[in-house]
């Protein structure tokens, strides 16, 4: 499969086989891809906290869900919830950031979080990116420190869902070549 026929086919995946768990090998070969991702700076601001443990994935599904908005129920069906933890990035990218008045640490969250799905879809795994959840629930839950940032579970899992067609905008819409129009 080419990397065009690979993005083509990622989808975000909201219905998991509950019985079928990732393999470890999968998982280790999603977090190598991730520790390869680019950052400001090489400044790596992240850490992964994977769980799969039933007991401890359910709390954290229920974290991730609301009854009252009906959201992320899917999140309990997953095998493995990936949790995406700011860390401290080096000083020339919080001097970068500051200067250039952006979150550098933010967007390299979001470059890892891309990586991550991709190759969770290389394995043939299906993921969904969830930023709805109770940070300080899952920071409890996980011991993760209160001045860490949580700001994306990604739930990895074999789906059930068939490939929906992608709507997407025109390139004519979103792309300009030298001058924005």
């Amino acid at each position: 499969m080419d990397f065009l026929e690979l993005v083509s086919s990622r989808q975000s995946v909201r219905a998991f086989d509950p019985e079928r768990p990732v393999e470890r090998e999968k998982l280790d070969r999603i977090i190598e891809v991730a520790r390869l991702a680019p950052s400001a700076c090489n400044a790596q601001p992240w850490s992964f906290v994977l769980v799969d443990d039933p007991e401890i994935k359910n709390k954290v599904a229920d974290a991730t869900s609301s009854r009252v908005l009906g959201m992320n129920h899917f999140t309990k069906q997953a095998p493995v919830h990936l949790l995406l933890v700011e860390e401290k990035v080096n000083i020339s990218s919080g001097i970068g950031g500051w200067v250039k008045k952006k979150d550098f640490a933010q967007m390299d969250l979001g470059i890892v979080a891309a990586h991550i799905v991709l190759a969770a879809q290389a394995e043939g795994l299906g993921t969904c990116i969830v930023g709805w959840f109770d940070e300080d629930k899952v920071k409890e839950l996980l011991n993760i420190p209160a001045s860490n940032r949580v700001w994306l579970s990604i739930v990895i899992g074999y789906g059930t869902q068939p490939l929906r067609k992608k709507s997407r905008k025109p390139i004519e819409k979103i792309f300009s070549h030298n001058s924005y129009k």
